[in-house]
């Protein structure tokens, strides 16, 4: 067990500390006022941690705090470490993004499209071309998710118990198997949808590399970055004694304690999920981030050349075309204006558009659970936000991170 540590005074890179603790003050009052039980921030530049705090609890009911080392469940900040896998596929010939995912998934060879009708009674028609490896890399693969309740195809997945997560007893390659029996709600490349793309692409990588999901990210991304308390479980006493409860909001005010999917990351998993099945920690988290921030290396292991980074988090939508005229809305913590997206995050194309305070280029994404990471290339800066709160459309926490790290910076 191993605890991130502030490595540099904040003004030796370039930021003003009365102004950094403002990001503290500010989120204190979300667990002051019950909206969140606890989080952790860590604010670095230039490869050091310049910003470290947490606050509040990692159980309400048992009244334990948050602390340095606490485990949190990451859901979707799962998918950028999946996408790093396939690219690390892709750099040593194992796979091409143009590259059918039928090649790897047989199941996925005759897949049809929603053209009208309800989820008991749909009518579809075949798709015009193949779902690609890069479709599943930039969400525009025509998949979805059943907790998005916008659409027939949506219900379709619930029916067959596909809403969070998967029916038990179904590995990664039946879980697969059933996506492909469902239609697809576009042509792939058409539009961006947030969907199980990262879940197949998962599997993807365990065809491609022959390994299993959770042996190909503990040998070859886990292992080498140091990462070692990331997992797909938390079933040691000594790591769920540190795993913070997940909670949603209370109508009327306060938190509720949601055990029936929090429990969930206490047990083995059946299907290993590299869109949402990992927990990690504060400290593991980072040294992902520096690797990505490093241009894909970190403390001597390469894990991807600069240049893959740098072609993984340029927008890859068609056209350069940003999220508000691609994607679907379906998302409200985030503004689709002047974003785009690469191969496995957003990308700011437009900051003026999107009226956040950061630079063009940098890329993010978040969990499930409002935790929430982002890298600035520009300004050299990552910042990571844990919390546990479900959904994380609930509170603006990602735009409010961004302005209040980068009004720290003075230099």
């Amino acid at each position: 067990m191993t605890e991130l540590k502030v490595e540099v005074d904040a003004a030796e890179v370039g930021f003003d500390a009365d102004r950094l603790r403002r990001i503290d003050t500010h989120f204190r009052r979300y667990v002051d006022d019950s909206r969140l039980a606890g989080w952790a921030i860590a604010v670095a530049r230039r490869g050091r941690v310049a910003h470290l705090s947490h606050y509040g609890r990692r159980d309400v009911e048992a009244g334990l705090p948050v602390e340095g080392d606490t485990i949190w469940r990451i859901y979707s900040m799962t998918k950028p470490i999946t996408s790093v896998a396939a690219l690390m596929l892709y750099e040593q010939g194992a796979l091409e993004l143009t590259d059918p995912v039928s090649r790897y998934i047989p199941s996925f060879a005759d897949l049809r499209v929603y053209k009208a009708g309800s989820a008991l009674n749909p009518a579809t028609t075949p798709v015009t071309e193949p779902i690609r490896v890069w479709h599943l890399l930039t969400h525009t693969a025509g998949l979805t998710y059943g907790f998005h309740h916008a659409h027939p195809v949506d219900e379709m997945y619930r029916l067959k118990g596909f809403e969070f997560g998967a029916p038990r007893g179904m590995d990664l390659a039946a879980v697969c198997d059933a996506y492909a029996q469902l239609p697809l709600l576009f042509q792939p490349g058409s539009e961006w949808n947030y969907s199980v793309a990262t879940d197949v692409l998962g599997r993807v990588v365990e065809v491609a590399s022959g390994q299993s999901l959770d042996r190909f990210f503990a040998e070859r991304i886990f292992g080498p970055l140091g990462m070692t308390e990331t997992a797909f479980s938390v079933t040691t006493p000594e790591g769920l004694a540190r795993l913070a409860s997940l909670y949603v909001p209370r109508p009327g005010g306060g938190l509720v304690r949601n055990s029936a999917m929090g429990d969930a990351i206490t047990r083995e998993p059946t299907m290993l999920s590299g869109g949402g099945g990992l927990a990690s920690t504060a400290y593991d988290y980072h040294r992902f981030t520096q690797m990505l921030a490093g241009g894909g290396e970190l403390d001597g292991e390469r894990l991807l050349s600069p240049r893959t980074v740098r072609f993984m988090t340029r927008n890859h939508l068609p056209g350069n075309a940003e999220l508000d005229t691609f994607g679907r809305p379906i998302f409200s913590e985030s503004s689709f204006a002047g974003v785009g997206f690469g191969l496995g995050f957003s990308v700011v194309t437009d900051p003026a558009a999107g009226k956040v305070l950061t630079n063009a280029g940098e890329y993010a994404w978040g969990g499930l659970a409002s935790t929430a990471f982002y890298v600035d290339p520009v300004e050299e800066i990552t910042a990571l936000f844990f919390t546990q709160l479900m959904p994380s459309s609930t509170y603006p926490i990602r735009s409010q991170l961004r302005a209040l790290v980068n009004q720290a910076l003075v230099d």
